[in-house]
């Protein structure tokens, strides 16, 4: 579905596990043919409500024999995507290959191309950067876990060292490549606000007490878009569970993709839900400026960061609620701080979301500067990354909004009555 791909460098690529990685249960691993289960036809999955029915750690076995999923032959993938067919290829990964398959809407066996439903099989290589262990704790989760803005997985195969997974086919492909892929139609900012509340709501549902799911490779690749542009999360490789009881943190190996995991995550390993929140502001940067907030040709995260604090999409034309960019993003900035305890909750940051788009009435900005945003500025005149912006007392950063300039590059006064949210600085 060109949306299950995670071709990015992991922060720690020595937490790739192979295809034999120990799943944490001995024995020998079920087989497809041999644990079989069936989903309704409708496809629905229950969704959990409490932390007493989300059990973890689970055995392999308990996590293959869930009823919300069906348990495919590798020979039943193998028709539905026509054999693996070049011409059904969606997309390609360090992990593998993601197919275009059809199945029967009420049995789910394969069913001829143009009938039935149409899913997305993810199909793991051996030597593949994702391993066994993350293929399970993806089963685990995503074979617990229902919600409108988590992608639904329907089933999966495990036979000898195949390892495959079947999940609703989301049409409109990530948000990556909405954003970055040259010649891709931009979106408007309604839809991109759209995406991010979305995006929002299926971290906060995670986030819940009922849940405490920590997502861990929150990244535009990773947001799946069907054909409304309602916004799902997909690849749950690196989920991990929340600290329970008195516990602060959970102490983990570090990995995600580099540029969105949390600061405070890389250098510790600890990890909290702030560290999602953490990488929900890079994503809202990628969403305002269309920019890379990780650019490969930088050599630190903090130019790349810069950048993208630097100017508005100009792709949207000036198309946008001037008030409404300036508060999205004061929210990335809140999202972004390097104390994590200073971050906002993911349900604040969605209610600030919701907020937002249901009181931007500002018609949209218009006239050659577009929603310049800059990140504050040097002694030597240089723009400061975002993690050394300056602070103020309270150790938070302050942010005002700037007077816009002329063409010959003169402050213009300012209406009494009216405020320009044309550009804004950290200071």
């Amino acid at each position: 579905m060109g949306n299950c791909l995670d071709s990015s460098a992991k922060v720690d690529s020595s937490s790739r596990h192979s295809p034999h990685a120990n799943s944490g249960s001995s024995g020998s691993r079920p087989s497809s043919k041999t644990s079989r289960s069936t989903v309704p036809s409708s496809l629905s999955i229950n969704s959990y409500t409490s932390v007493e029915s989300l059990p973890t750690p689970r055995t392999e076995g308990e996590i293959l024999s869930s009823p919300n999923l069906k348990a495919f032959t590798f020979h039943e993938l193998k028709s539905a995507t026509r054999n693996f067919r070049p011409d059904s290829l969606l997309g390609e990964g360090g992990f593998g290959y993601v197919f275009k398959g059809w199945l029967d809407r009420t049995t789910l066996t394969a069913s001829k191309p143009g009938s039935g439903i149409v899913v997305a099989v993810k199909k793991l290589k051996t030597e593949g950067f994702q391993g066994h262990k993350e293929w399970l704790t993806e089963v685990n989760y995503l074979g617990q876990l229902s919600h409108p803005n988590l992608v639904k997985l329907v089933g999966y195969c495990v036979e000898g060292e195949d390892r495959l997974l079947v999940y609703e086919f989301m049409p409109k492909g990530s948000l990556e490549n909405h954003l970055f892929r040259r010649g891709a139609q931009p979106l408007t900012w309604a839809i991109r606000m759209k995406v991010a509340i979305g995006a929002a709501k299926g971290l906060t549902f995670l986030h819940d007490p009922k849940s405490q799911v920590i997502y861990r490779d929150f990244k535009a690749a990773n947001i799946l878009l069907d054909a409304e542009f309602n916004a799902k999360l997909s690849d749950f490789g690196l989920a991990k569970a929340g600290p329970t009881g008195d516990r602060t943190h959970v102490s983990t190996q570090v990995v995600g993709t580099h540029g969105y995991a949390a600061p405070e995550y890389v250098a510790t390993g600890r990890l909290t839900a702030k560290s999602d929140v953490y990488s929900f502001g890079v994503v809202l940067l990628e969403l305002l400026s269309g920019r890379r907030a990780v650019d490969k040709s930088k050599v630190g995260v903090e130019q790349s960061l810069e950048k993208a604090l630097r100017i508005m999409d100009t792709r949207l034309g000036g198309q946008y609620p001037q008030k409404g960019a300036y508060v999205a993003a004061s929210l990335a900035l809140q999202c972004l701080n390097p104390d994590a305890k200073l971050r906002p909750k993911m349900s604040e940051v969605l209610a600030k979301l919701d907020q937002l788009e249901s009181t931007t009435t500002n018609k949209p900005g218009t006239g050659t500067r577009q929603g310049l945003i800059d990140s504050p500025r040097g002694s030597n005149g240089t723009r400061q990354g975002l993690i050394d912006s300056p602070r103020g007392s309270n150790g938070t950063r302050q942010c005002q909004v700037d007077s816009p300039r002329g063409s010959n590059g003169s402050v213009v006064q300012k209406s009494p009555r009216r405020y320009s949210y044309d550009r804004l600085s950290c200071t």
